[in-house]
């Protein structure tokens, strides 16, 4: 009896936060979907009109559409490659007595506190500028052609600097995973003979494995999303070439003022996140049950 009335209260104390929470969620998409089928243009008010399917029709039959999945697969494809590798890396540097070891993994973390919108001009404009850019000095120093980078590469460039703010945050789970292991674990493969090469993929890379399964988990669900470092660099040019889907919502609601467009892309948006956490969830699940 006590055991039930423990449980009937600790859920009348969560209540307020869940119905909170659902409502913040709920009311929104509820929201969004009803606007999915109306024909609203935001220069013509007053004249909306039920369309049906015809939105999400025009969103996927959009060749753009296309472009913007395929941008967002390889954008967030990239980014996971290089915060991975690259976090695996700096883990294994950072694990090392070194002077100065506390301030140097306060530098090192430093990124992932910047603004996206922050960092995003920064490079832009300090660091891949063609003309007073820090590359193009490096560039023309060597006697090379500078390179503009967001207008011959701009998906690899923008996936460069959400990589630089993501590595922080890669660097700190798989380091505090690495910090886990053993020391006596590491001596006696070493003292069996074990090389640093064997030891990484033997030993440190399997029990790093689900350390690295939750940083691919956490920033694939957030990198469907990314938005503020293609509106302030590309705006998702030149063409379509960096445009994402979340960038594509964006511009057929406040750049084609099409409210019920857009809201069928976000809808449609959604349902490819929650297909794709879904499966990274289960993938994870059977990781952590092995």
């Amino acid at each position: 009896m006590a055991t039930t009335h423990t449980k009937s209260a600790a859920r009348l104390m969560m209540a307020p936060s869940v119905i909170l929470l659902l409502a913040w969620m709920i009311v929104p998409l509820s929201m969004t979907i009803y606007f999915s089928f109306l024909r609203y243009n935001l220069l013509m008010p007053g004249m909306e009109s039920f369309a049906g399917f015809m939105n999400y029709r025009f969103f996927l039959t959009d060749p753009a559409f296309f472009q913007a999945i395929a941008n967002t697969l390889m954008l967030v494809g990239g980014v996971l490659f290089v915060t991975v590798i690259g976090g695996i890396a700096l883990a294994l540097l950072l694990d090392q007595p070194i002077f100065g070891q506390g301030i140097v993994r306060i530098l090192v973390i430093a990124p992932f506190f910047v603004m996206p919108t922050v960092s995003a001009l920064v490079w832009k404009n300090m660091l891949m500028n063609p003309v007073n850019g820090l590359f193009a000095s490096i560039a023309r120093f060597f006697g090379l052609q500078p390179i503009d980078f967001l207008s011959s590469i701009p998906l690899t460039s923008i996936s460069l600097i959400v990589a630089w703010q993501w590595l922080p945050f890669a660097t700190l789970i798989l380091l505090t995973a690495l910090q886990s292991l053993s020391e006596e674990q590491k001596e006696a493969a070493e003292m069996d003979g074990a090389n640093a090469w064997n030891r990484l993929i033997y030993i440190i890379l399997p029990h790093m494995a689900r350390a690295i399964t939750v940083v691919v988990l956490i920033e694939t669900i957030f990198l469907l999303s990314v938005f503020a470092e293609i509106l302030v660099t590309t705006n998702g040019g030149p063409g379509t070439e960096s445009t994402n889907l979340t960038y594509l919502v964006y511009m057929q609601a406040l750049l084609q003022f099409d409210v019920g467009g857009a809201s069928a892309g976000g809808i449609i948006a959604v349902i490819l996140a929650n297909i794709v956490a879904f499966f990274l969830v289960r993938m994870i699940g059977k990781n952590l049950e092995d």
